[in-house]
């Protein structure tokens, strides 16, 4: 119960996030307070029935991050010496399993107060799920996400990279899976206003950019805080990197449909992103998806990306000019 800070400390005001006085701040900081929720009930919770109750007293539209929470939970309890059963797969077997993006992600926070010698056994042999061990490139993304959420002024302002690590024996690809997840943070540090999005994207270094722009797709599709205009204007602030933003966006939609709820504003992002529907966007992500071992020297995970990359487009209606602010 250490690892888990107070709700307060998790707030935009309290980390001195650049967005903490944007209008969509509190709704985003929901976020994060559901995954604290969830760790808590994970760690201190003898039987799992009980922990499957409480998640199901959370609102749907938050619910994949409390499961995201238990996880995280789960892979220290089990990743600890004396820890006890494998709680952390018959968790993602079981009732986790619709929100498998999500865990992962949650593993990826386990990663971040651990130390490494312990990450060696820390995924756990996941067969039967259709997405393993392709989608486990989110544990690393994860990784990101929590390094630059709570150490912004190392991580984003001070752009610091981490070491490699040879997850799924592809360590030259951990620094772009971890990058992924700095972008996603991006979208909660600065509030989700697309332009001080983009502006700290643009500082980084140039190679750095087009994972940072896929993890902000996803973000401000998976967590919304923007209006469909807002949202839309990040492909023309992302300018040749704006098939990373789609990529993003179709695996958020994907993650959504997947997990069995679509909120309003994850349909009203993909369509401002993809110019389709979410469950249009997440039979396209189906149809480029490659079998672990398809993707050659390339993890499958990366393959699968690129493939939805190339069939960026832009058709959707122009719903005009972003205005000012958020709404």
């Amino acid at each position: 119960m250490l690892l888990a800070p107070p709700l307060h400390r998790v707030g935009f005001a309290h980390l001195g996030f650049p967005g903490r006085d944007a209008p969509s701040a509190r709704r985003l900081e929901r976020i994060p307070e559901a995954v604290v929720c969830g760790f808590e009930w994970g760690i201190e919770a003898r039987d799992p029935r009980e922990v499957e109750h409480r998640l199901e007293t959370v609102a749907p539209d938050l619910r994949g991050f409390a499961f995201e929470g238990v996880a995280m939970a789960y892979t220290i309890r089990d990743a600890l010496p004396l820890g006890g059963r494998d709680r952390t797969r018959e968790f993602m077997l079981g009732p986790a399993l619709p929100h498998t993006f999500l865990t992962y992600i949650g593993i990826g926070f386990a990663m971040s107060r651990l130390p490494r010698p312990l990450w060696r056994n820390i995924l756990p042999d996941l067969e039967g799920n259709p997405y393993h061990p392709t989608m486990s490139w989110l544990a690393v993304d994860g990784y990101g996400f929590d390094l630059a959420y709570f150490d912004a002024p190392r991580w984003i302002d001070g752009q610091r990279t981490p070491r490699p690590y040879p997850w799924e024996g592809a360590p030259e690809y951990f620094p772009r899976a971890f990058d992924q997840g700095v972008g996603r943070a991006l979208w909660f540090v600065h509030g989700a206003r697309h332009d001080g999005v983009a502006a700290a994207v643009g500082r980084f270094p140039r190679q750095r950019r087009p994972d940072l722009w896929s993890g902000v797709g996803l973000a401000a599709v998976f967590a919304g805080g923007a209006s469909p205009a807002q949202i839309r204007a990040l492909l023309d602030l992302a300018g040749e990197d704006a098939p990373h933003v789609f990529q993003g966006a179709v695996f958020a939609a994907k993650a959504r449909v997947f997990s069995g709820h679509v909120p309003e504003h994850t349909e009203a992002g993909v369509q401002a992103l993809t110019g389709m529907d979410s469950g249009t966007a997440a039979s396209l992500a189906d149809r480029q998806r490659v079998e672990p071992g398809d993707g050659g020297t390339e993890p499958a995970y990366e393959v699968w990306r690129a493939r939805v990359r190339r069939c960026f487009f832009w058709s959707a209606p122009d719903p005009g000019p972003p205005p000012q602010g958020n709404p």
